[in-house]
């Protein structure tokens, strides 16, 4: 085009200034342009059709790939193993070349490599060596310290030069050795969808080993360029800055030649006009000019899944290859600040790569690297328990504090498939104010379901999950809208009451490329600017890690300077932390009194089939917490008490092991490939193993020789009593099994009711304290039989004193309130098990979309059969074969009193695609919202679709029970290890198992087994005793034989502890103290940690009390850190017990330490009826 560009649009003239002199004459065409013409010229200057011409052509001086110069030696490691850096160097090496190819999928090779760079080359600015194996690489010095990592390909995340020191330059060799592993960013998937299973048998070309010069001050016109199109393409409207950087960048392409260098000096100094004059020269401090307070905080991250399409393992690797990037690009650029999270993967770091972490501990003192979130990972938050949840932020917290002497006070979850509301009072208990998310950029809900079929297509070339919209092109016609998240920095308010400072990044994204679109947007999609008009701008390729790279901080550095003389683009600043970010944001808002506050959960729109993806993980889960929550009660007491055994010792580190495995799996909801839960799987078994272990040695300690009813040795013992051991600290009635046969049939006194082969029994367990033992008994006065009648061929009735339930022709008919002749099934309906059709518009595993509710099939209980007749149990038994699967199910009568419920025992050969199980009950109960628990209470939610928003949440999650409630009368389902629930209308929903397909090929299929429970209540939901019937559903006494119960003295011990006053006040985790001496058995000044919440929503006060035997000398309350907050009177009670009066407000969570002394050694105590000091 002609375009004259030595005429200066725009330009006023000053006062008195003399005038140029305007030609009378003028026979040209005139400077008019075509705007969108030049704007599309832009793309032609840097790759594509006209790369041999074009600034691409110039970007290298010399690339040499010879032998003589190149000398490549590679071990290809056997098999998965991932042998370290000494194992590897050990090993045979032989000769390689440029061209070969290295596999299969997830196989290590280690490269030896020689290099000797021509003499001449010294008088370069810089000279690297380049090496693209199309996958991830690491690269270390001989002697073993990681340097930086490689992401070989063509992608966005594309980082294969290694910069050689001048010293080795000058030296004309230079050594180093590489790890290559034999996959992708985003692992290996088959088809090149990022979600797709992966390919077990890809292999990749090492397609560069070259040594080579770059042209430094041609990379620099690329990435000044690169700045002003970017500034023409995002910057919106027809603004002087966009004009400004359009018409310079045209002269830059106009003023280039290929041949002559110094045209690329003259075109650099062109992009003056918008960067400033010298703008380069001042390097990191360009930040140190212009406005003085910025709108856009830029902090480099890389967020790494610490497994997803990679196994752990892997994520090890990226760890060092991402973190050893950051520590290199500090060394260039003083201005970068890194930010990552997850103490698990800090720790792998210092067990796996030594000499990198002492540079990491080194850039964190410093203040480069900063830890943040100060939990172990970046776990899921919906559906671990609220005590795990806490130890996500004790053991992080301690972590960083005990290696680098600081704690985390941002909590950081950028990618969690939505946020409970019980975290911003764990936050702040675990000593943090602030909290980072970005995942609810990602609501969406489909405006018009008619084009539902059509399912979003996912961008090509892109490098991470993308933010919704812009990551999706719909391929239909419909409508799609979000329901925008109303916030951008806000009060996060707590189901407590508790807040904590939140920003959600206008940016929508935690991998920004830092580009002027990120940095725009930062300002036009901040939902707060009359509150707070600063923004987070977290940069770096992440998910599979990588980080920031060189690119994007000299964007940035571009980009400042534009905005050091321009107001058309928001100022940008580097060199701060997160949490001086929030410093300024809780100084701006006055503490936060100017912000707008956001009551309950985060509550994501996406991605609610991750709540059942995966049933064996979820399940794992459940039973691993349950585990060591009895773990450490049983061997808390049993180091206090000793009984038998009095060299016990608390066994905290295998303790501390058990808990870092589980809380590592917690960060998978359930949407990884299948080598990922084939490694959790193992580290659910090893915690089953060791907690079991644990609890035989607690019980060696506190009892006499015993053994468990699942001990091999029971069916030999001819004689004993049955004791059960209570860890939930409520009152209970349990039936348990005891095996007849052998020796064993014996026990058949203990009995109340034998199966048909008399091969088992069942015994009637009563604890009728809160926590301790529990005694086998006869029935009681109370407890009236169970029964199960057959009124046809396919019509049965289970029956107790105060419900029963009727199956007609496969289908539960009536669910009857037999004492208030109280139908709960709505009329003409029926409940039982329904497949629905589960095809998500893209992300299968994760997503399970609105309109699978709209395709089902009811299945039939079949082939019933009586499997017990009562008094204790009567059940009913059917098998239901449905396409290529088998479910068989056992339906349940439990006796009153001991919960009446009924039990659903499912197993189930799982072989179907795309279908999704549930169970279903359509209830004669009528109410806007049904009641979830969540960790530490519960939460409640629409049952209605009034708006998009209630819409929405037609699949929820939820832990031990879902209840659908009116005044008068509640329906519960109970859950062991399910956490997908739904109630739309009247329809009260459990979901069981889905069959997804990607990214794990194989979920679900299988053998499972799993439970729930059907629990009719009288009274609303929180007149009800759900909460406790859920805990005990999910907690079976521990039942052991004792063959001598004589010399027993557990026996006459009291409970340790008890709660008096409040029903709604829970003691879920006895443990010892963080901080305790675990070296020895008689250490000095014990302590005992208690954790209680408060289950309703409502205020309490309750007298806790210690059983006398128990010697404490202090009581306080902690934060979850344990930390001293205040400290507690000390009461005598009547009973020559100890006691603390403790307050609750709604679902409130309290810590207590008890300091132990010596028995005997009390202090005096006041009298429980002294008064209390008024507050101060």
């Amino acid at each position: 085009m002609a375009h004259y560009h030595g005429h200066h649009h725009g330009h006023g003239h000053s006062h008195g200034a003399e005038a140029a002199e305007y030609p009378k004459l003028n026979f040209g065409p005139g400077a008019k342009w075509i705007k969108h013409l030049t704007k599309d010229r832009l793309g032609t200057f840097n790759g594509g059709h006209f790369s041999d011409v074009n600034l691409s052509s110039v970007l290298y001086t010399h690339r040499i790939d010879n032998q003589e110069h190149v000398k490549l030696e590679v071990w290809s490691a056997p098999g998965l193993s991932k042998p370290s850096f000494e194992e590897a160097l050990k090993q045979k090496f032989k000769p390689a070349k440029k061209g070969e190819s290295f596999g299969p999928s997830w196989t290590n090779h280690w490269w030896k490599v020689s290099l000797t760079i021509p003499s001449y080359w010294e008088q370069y600015e810089r000279v690297q060596f380049e090496f693209d194996p199309g996958c991830e690489a690491m690269v270390f010095t001989p002697d073993g310290t990681p340097l930086q990592g490689i992401t070989g390909g063509y992608g966005g995340d594309r980082r294969v030069e290694h910069i050689i020191p001048h010293s080795a330059v000058k030296a004309g060799k230079y050594e180093i050795v590489i790890e290559s592993s034999c996959n992708g960013m985003f692992g290996v998937p088959w088809n090149g969808d990022t979600i797709a299973p992966p390919d077990m048998n890809r292999y990749f070309q090492l397609a560069s080993a070259d040594l080579v010069v770059p042209n430094q001050e041609a990379w620099g016109l690329l990435w000044d360029f690169q700045t002003l199109r970017e500034l023409t393409d995002s910057l919106p409207g027809n603004t002087s800055l966009q004009n400004k950087a359009l018409t310079t960048a045209n002269a830059i392409m106009n003023a280039f030649e290929k041949g002559d260098p110094s045209s690329i000096t003259e075109a650099r100094k062109l992009a003056h006009e918008v960067f400033g004059d010298d703008w380069a020269k001042k390097g990191e401090k360009i930040y140190d000019e212009g406005p003085e307070k910025a709108q856009i905080w830029g902090i480099g991250h890389c967020h790494i899944d610490t497994a997803w399409l990679w196994p752990y393992r892997v994520t090890q690797q990226k760890v060092a290859r991402s973190w050893s990037t950051q520590v290199d690009l500090m060394e260039r650029y003083p201005e970068h600040r890194f930010t990552c999270s997850q103490a698990q993967q800090y720790k792998w770091l210092e067990q796996l790569y030594p000499p990198l972490f002492d540079r990491v501990k080194e850039k964190i003192l410093d203040g480069k690297f900063h830890p943040v979130g100060g939990s172990w990972v970046e776990n899921d938050s919906n559906m671990p328990s609220g005590e795990a949840l806490a130890r996500q932020f004790i053991f992080g917290q301690r972590y960083f504090e005990s290696r680098f002497g600081i704690r985390c006070k941002t909590a950081w979850l950028p990618d969690s498939f939505g946020l409970t509301g019980a975290l911003p009072q764990l936050i702040r208990l675990a000593d943090m104010d602030y909290f980072f998310t970005q995942k609810l950029s990602w609501l969406w809900a489909q405006r018009d379901e008619r084009h539902h079929a059509h399912a979003p297509t996912r961008k090509s070339g892109t490098t991470c999950k993308p933010p919704l919209p812009s990551g999706w092109i719909s391929r239909s016609s419909g409508i799609w809208i979000r329901n925008v998240f109303p916030h951008s920095t806000f009060n996060w308010v707590g189901i407590d009451g508790t807040q904590v400072l939140c920003h959600m990044t206008p940016v929508d994204t935690y991998t920004a490329q830092a580009t002027v679109g990120d940095i725009n947007k930062g300002v036009t999609n901040h939902k707060n600017l009359e509150s707070s008009d600063i923004s987070l701008l977290v940069f770096g390729n992440g998910d599979g890690g990588g980080g920031p790279l060189a690119k994007m901080l000299e964007n940035l550095r571009r980009i400042r300077a534009t905005g050091n003389h321009s107001r058309d683009i928001p100022p940008v600043n580097m060199g701060h932390s997160v949490d001086e970010f929030f410093d300024v944001v809780a100084k701006d808002s006055d503490a936060g009194t100017k912000l707008p506050n956001w009551s309950g959960e985060l509550y994501l729109e996406f991605h609610r089939g991750t709540y059942t993806s995966h049933g064996s993980i979820k399940k794992g889960n459940r039973k691993s917490e349950i585990l060591l929550r009895d773990v450490e009660i049983l061997v808390t007491f049993a180091s206090l008490y000793k009984y038998h055994k009095t060299d016990y010792v608390y066994p905290n580190e295998r303790i501390n092991d058990a808990w870092e495995k589980v809380l590592l799996n917690q960060l998978l909801p359930g949407s990884a490939i299948g080598m990922v839960y084939d490694d959790a799987e193992k580290l659910y078994a090893e915690v089953r193993k060791e907690g079991e272990a644990l609890i035989e040695e607690a019980f060696k300690a506190i009892f006499p020789p015993s053994i468990s009813l699942v001990d091999p040795t029971f069916r030999s013992k001819k004689a004993g009593t049955l004791v059960g051991y209570n860890t939930t600290f409520f009152p209970r009635r349990d039936i348990i099994e005891v095996p007849l046969t052998g020796a064993a049939s014996r026990l058949r006194s203990h009995v109340v009711q034998a199966s048909k082969d008399g091969t088992r029994g069942l015994a009637l367990m009563d604890c009728a304290t809160q926590g301790g033992l529990s005694y086998s008994t006869g029935m009681y006065a109370d407890c009236k039989p169970v029964s199960v009648t057959r009124l046809g061929e396919d019509h049965f009735v289970l029956k107790n004193a105060s419900v029963q339930l009727t199956i007609a022709e496969g289908r539960i008919t009536s669910l009857l309130d037999v004492a208030l002749d109280r139908e709960l099934i709505s009329e003409g309906e029926t409940g039982g098990l329904v497949i629905f059709d589960d095809k998500p518009n893209y992300w299968d595993a994760w997503d399970v979309e609105v309109h699978h509710l709209e395709k089902f099939k009811k299945l039939r209980f079949s082939n019933l059969s009586v499997a017990a007749e009562g008094p204790l149990r009567a059940s009913l038994k059917s098998e239901i074969k449905y396409g290529q699967s088998t479910i068989s199910v056992v339906v349940t009568s439990l006796k009153k009193n001991s919960r009446s419920f009924f039990r659903f025992d499912a197993e189930v050969d799982w072989h179907e695609r795309h279908e999704f199980l549930k169970f279903e009950l359509p209830l004669d109960i009528h109410n806007d919202n049904a009641t979830y628990e969540t960790q530490f209470g519960h939460v409640q939610r629409p049952t209605h679709k009034n708006t998009t928003w209630d819409i929405a949440k037609f699949e929820v999650c939820g832990h031990k029970y879902a209840d659908l409630s009116e005044y008068g009368y509640g329906v519960a389902i109970l859950s062991e290890s399910k956490y997908g629930f739904s109630c739309r209308g009247n329809v009260l929903r459990i979901s069981l198992l889905r069959a997804a397909t990607a990214p794990d090929a194989e979920q679900d299929q299988g053998r499972h087994e799993f439970s729930w429970a059907v629990l009719p209540h009288q009274g609303h939901f929180l007149e009800s005793d759900v909460p406790i019937a859920a805990t005990l559903f999910n907690s079976p006494l521990h039942v052991r034989l004792l063959e001598d119960a004589t010399e027993a003295p557990l026996l006459k011990t009291k409970p340790g502890f008890s709660i008096e006053g409040a029903p709604n006040v829970f003691l879920e985790t006895v443990k010892r103290g963080l901080d305790d001496d675990f070296s020895a058995h008689d250490v000095a000044s014990p302590s005992v940690v208690l954790r209680l919440y408060e289950a309703y929503g409502g205020h309490a006060q309750v007298k806790f009390k210690i059983a006398s035997h128990i010697p404490v000398v202090k009581a306080v309350v902690t934060n979850l850190l344990e930390d001293e907050v205040q400290e507690l009177s000390l009461l005598q009670t009547e009973d020559s017990s100890l006691a603390v009066k403790l307050k609750f407000h709604g679902f409130e969570v309290k810590t207590i330490k008890l300091i132990l002394g010596k028995p005997g050694s009390l202090p005096k105590r006041d009298s429980w009826v002294t008064i209390e000091k008024p507050r101060a």
